[in-house]
């Protein structure tokens, strides 16, 4: 019975190995000349002016949630579309509900000012 996972076990070791032989290949081989330059905390192209475990304000989050809740969408209708004259009506009212809570979702973080930028 054990012998049935010994593919699955080599797949696995293999997979891996595969990951992890580039990351060990560029430690070895890669060059180590650190300087002050290259050790020095970069942010967007100038001197960080506040220290970096200060909390983000909550806007960030907001447009962030938004962008994954409408991308989300759109990874719903590219099936739904490809097999639309298989489900018929029930699937086309079934999109129209879930675009229309959707869309109620839009309108009231648009009246909640999430999508307002100060």
């Amino acid at each position: 019975m054990l012998e049935n996972y010994l593919p699955i076990l080599l797949f696995m070791i293999i997979g891996i190995g595969f990951g992890f032989a580039p990351l060990f290949v560029g430690f070895i081989l890669g060059p180590h000349r650190p300087d002050d330059e290259k050790c020095s905390v970069y942010e967007c192209g100038f001197e960080p002016f506040e220290d970096s475990q200060i909390k983000f304000d909550v806007r960030y989050y907001l447009v962030a949630i938004l962008f994954i809740i409408f991308d989300l969408e759109i990874a719903f209708l590219f099936p739904w579309a490809v097999v639309l004259d298989q489900i018929g009506v029930f699937g086309l009212f079934a999109m129209f509900l879930f675009l229309a809570i959707l869309v109620v979702g839009f309108i009231y973080e648009w009246k909640k000012g999430a999508l307002e930028w100060e």
